[in-house]
C-alpha cells in the first residue's frame, strides 16, 4: 500500500528551514545529500551555483516523513511560496510505481520518467493536470 509525505522546495534555504524543523521536531537526517553529490554525467548537469544547495534531505515525523531540497537553476520550474511542495508516493514495488505514475500522467507535464536513478531507487516526478506536482519512489533497498 502506497504512502504519502511531503515534499518542500526551497530557493537556496533549505538547509537554514531543516535545521529549524528539527530543533522543531527533533530527530536526525535519515538522508543529506548536495547537488556536488550527483556523479558527473550527460544526463545530470549540476551548475556551478547549485553546487552547495541541498538536492535532497529527509527528516522522520512521527510515522511520515518531511522531505525537501532547493531549486536547480536547470529546474524549468520555478517555485514561489505556495507552489514549493509535491507529494511524494513512496510505493512497495516498481509494479505499482508504474501504475501510480501511469495513473497520473493523464493530462500531465512529465518533469522526470520513471527510471533508475543514481541513489539506488525507482523515481519519477511529474505536474498533473491539476497543477499538483507528484514524485513516485520505489526504493530498491525494500
Amino acid at each position: 500500500m502506497a504512502t504519502t509525505n511531503t515534499y518542500l522546495t526551497f530557493e537556496g534555504t533549505c538547509e537554514q528551514a531543516f535545521t529549524f524543523y528539527r530543533s522543531v521536531f527533533g530527530g536526525e537526517f535519515t538522508y543529506i545529500a548536495r547537488f556536488s553529490d550527483i556523479p558527473p554525467s550527460e544526463e545530470f548537469f549540476v551548475e556551478e551555483g547549485d553546487k552547495d544547495k541541498i538536492m535532497h534531505v529527509s527528516l522522520p515525523i512521527g510515522q511520515s516523513v518531511l522531505m525537501g531540497s532547493d531549486n536547480s537553476c536547470a529546474n524549468p520550474v520555478k517555485f514561489i511560496q505556495g507552489n514549493n511542495f509535491s507529494v511524494s508516493v513512496i510505493v512497495q514495488s516498481k509494479q505499482e510505481a508504474n501504475d501510480i505514475f501511469q495513473g497520473l500522467s493523464d493530462g500531465a507535464t512529465i518533469v522526470m520518467p520513471l527510471a533508475d536513478m543514481f541513489w539506488g531507487d525507482y523515481y519519477g516526478m511529474l505536474v498533473d493536470k491539476f497543477g499538483i506536482q507528484w514524485m513516485v519512489n520505489f526504493s530498491n533497498e525494500q
